[in-house]
């Protein structure tokens, strides 16, 4: 998967949807900002719990997007490998396979 062209597909594809549904665009948009804002746990921190349920869920891009974002706070490839084996001893084999998509987009995106 190349993950820089999948990224910037899934944007182009936003891109209607945020013009034609303005107000939830703005909502998602606001409600992401707020949470994954600098408090008590790091942004780092957050984008890797993010990536997590990310990889849990199986969305390739919000692998992608998290990824991008937790190395821009500062993440480091070591931390989004560990954060990937938490998620495998919660998911065990389809942790692993969509883990191993994350370790891909950090290694393409970094």
């Amino acid at each position: 998967m190349d993950w820089k062209e999948t990224l910037a597909h899934t944007g182009s594809i936003l891109k209607p949807m945020r013009a034609e549904q303005a107000d939830t665009a703005k909502g998602f948009g606001a409600l992401h900002n707020a949470a994954l804002a600098e408090g008590a746990v790091s942004t780092k921190h957050k984008e890797l719990i993010a990536l997590a349920i990310g990889i849990s869920k199986q969305c390739n891009d919000c692998i992608g997007f998290h990824v991008k974002a937790a190395i821009r706070a500062g993440a480091t490839r070591d931390e989004i490998a560990e954060t990937v084996n938490v998620v495998v001893l919660m998911n065990g084999g389809p942790g692993y396979m969509y883990g191993a998509k994350a370790m891909e987009a950090y290694d393409q995106l970094s």
